[in-house]
């Protein structure tokens, strides 16, 4: 199998139910995600392997999961059945409470860095959100899997979490912004 077709030199591509333009909001939205599994796949490099095992496992999942989101994007016209769902979204909930409890209390916004794998995992979650907004944008004009948007907005916060939990275990504090006050109570 060759890997060029030659079928997108005309700017067109090819989605589940048809051909779009390679600008479509659709496009956009699955390969913003594309992009943050990328990310994804650079920040687990980025994690020691002993240390952060329990960390490697749930983005390793959530690389499988962001496929899933773009099948579910990438489906245009009449729809299969989709693969991102409610319980996704309530199992990452469940991880961002367990990582939670090994953070220190957060009372102001934190500056995003401190090691090199709490810095890609910020990255991780500053690209979910620009895919985020791109779902939103192609919820309101066609139809998709809705429950991709709700799956990426705790994504993110997943990610800050995770963030933050990657400091944690270097013995990195988290830098806090201080041109503001508490912002949290």
């Amino acid at each position: 199998m060759k890997i060029y077709t030659r079928t997108g030199d005309e700017g067109k591509t090819s989605v589940i139910g048809g051909r779009v333009d390679k600008d479509d909001i659709r496009v956009e939205a699955y390969g913003t995600v594309d992009e943050l599994n990328a990310f994804v796949g650079d920040a687990i490099t980025r994690l020691d392997d002993e240390k952060y095992a329990d960390l490697i496992g749930h983005l390793t999942e959530i690389q499988h999961e962001l496929f899933d989101a773009g099948a579910d994007l990438a489906q245009a016209g009449e729809k299969r059945q989709y693969k991102v769902n409610a319980e996704m979204v309530r199992r990452l909930e469940n991880w961002i409470d367990q990582y939670e409890k090994e953070c220190p209390e957060l009372k102001r916004f934190i500056l995003p860095g401190g090691t090199r794998g709490a810095a890609a995992l910020h990255i991780c979650r500053v690209l979910v959100r620009r895919a985020e907004r791109m779902v939103v944008t192609l919820c309101r004009e066609q139809k998709t899997n809705e429950e991709v948007r709700r799956y990426l907005n705790r994504l993110s916060d997943f990610f800050f979490v995770a963030a933050r939990v990657a400091n944690v275990r270097e013995n990195v504090a988290d830098v806090e912004y201080k041109r503001g006050g508490q912002v949290f109570k």
